[in-house]
């Protein structure tokens, strides 16, 4: 039976189905991110190593913190960098549906590197990749079997724009993934995670901007702020006059646009932050469901690792709905998880269901004795 997440004014919003093996699936690449801390990359000596993958950050967020039952569709190679990140992923409790390439123990395929530096203060972070020979992006339609998959029953499908720049194959695999949730009574959601240098080495702005809407129309949840609206979908605000980056007026005026141009989406969702330094922000999360608008508290952060923050909201946004809460508490767990996962070294969370809880209803960071 699906539960009814409704508005004050009790219009339907989501129809969330209550039962089903997996609760959350997501299809995305799975990369590994060689992180040197505040040293700068060039002058580094050593590194951690974190596996991340927007989609994946979001299924290992809602299985580690939450405790539901996620999955993650991807690919996988056969050599060392594809077992440390086979075992992360089994760490984090996401079920697998890996599709198996062979590396030729020289050029690949490969599993996608990303290199970091934390950055510190006035110093900003810098993320620069390696996806040549990507396994994932070598992903295709017929690539799963999506009714084995699903036959369980799942609750809630997801992916992203990172993933759909890969290559020409992708997209068309999203949209089959999108689908086939559908058929089976799923959610779909999509974080547009707008990147122009992944489109710019993918057909452009143009063929971004067409992929991304044939994709949308198929989504009922969207991740992304106005510039992922404007860049990644095409759409137009209104010209309204904004307060600084916390200021959600710019967010909230383009929602008609949103109606008009994508009317099966149900709604949109994003944070907002203000970077003072590297490790002082101003964060906050806005999100419009079906005509109504909600917006989380501002906080300020001690950022130790920004990256997965915002993957970090979309996991507790996502667990909000999941539960049957009402919307502003839906959003108020997402912000709250989402700073807390700024705290931690690496790109998915080590926070408990308590600790988002108690932040979300306004706890504080006094010790817990």
């Amino acid at each position: 039976m699906p539960v009814l997440i409704t508005s004050t004014k009790d219009r339907t919003m989501l129809n969330i189905s209550k039962t089903g093996a997996l609760d959350f699936l997501s299809l995305g690449a799975l990369v590994h991110r060689l992180d040197t801390g505040i040293i700068p990359f060039r002058k580094a000596t050593k590194c951690d190593i974190h596996v991340s993958g927007g989609e994946f950050n979001v299924a290992a967020n809602l299985s580690d913190c939450f405790k539901l039952n996620t999955g993650i569709a991807s690919a996988m190679v056969n050599y060392p960098v594809g077992d440390l990140i086979a075992e992360r992923v089994r760490a984090m409790g996401v079920k697998p549906f890996y599709k198996q390439f062979k590396h030729d123990g020289v050029t690949g395929p490969n599993m996608a590197t990303v290199y970091s530096d934390q950055g510190l203060g006035v110093r900003a972070p810098v993320v620069f990749y390696n996806r040549c020979n990507e396994a994932a992006a070598q992903l295709k339609k017929g690539d799963f079997d999506w009714k084995s998959i699903m036959a369980g029953g799942v609750r809630w499908f997801h992916s992203g724009g990172i993933f759909a720049a890969l290559s020409s194959t992708t997209p068309d695999l999203i949209i089959e993934g999108m689908q086939a949730a559908k058929a089976a009574g799923a959610i779909v959601s999509f974080d547009l995670n707008f990147r122009a240098k992944l489109w710019q080495i993918s057909g452009g702005l143009e063929t971004a901007q067409a992929t991304l809407r044939r994709i949308c129309e198929n989504v009922d949840v969207v991740v992304g702020n106005e510039e992922d609206l404007q860049k990644g979908l095409g759409l137009k605000g209104q010209d309204v006059e904004t307060k600084g980056k916390l200021d959600p007026a710019a967010f909230f005026g383009m929602m008609d646009d949103v109606v008009k141009q994508l009317p099966n989406v149900k709604g949109v969702a994003t944070t907002l932050r203000e970077v003072h330094t590297t490790n002082k922000h101003d964060w906050s999360a806005v999100c419009w469901l079906e005509g109504k608008t909600y917006q989380a508290p501002t906080c300020e952060l001690g950022v130790y690792d920004r990256v997965g923050g915002g993957d970090g909201y979309a996991a507790g946004f996502i667990y909000g709905l999941l539960t049957g809460r009402p919307p502003e508490e839906a959003i108020r767990l997402g912000w709250a998880h989402g700073a807390l996962l700024t705290t931690f070294p690496g790109d998915t969370t080590m926070a408990t269901v308590d600790q988002v809880e108690a932040f979300a209803k306004g706890g504080s960071a006094r010790i817990q004795r």
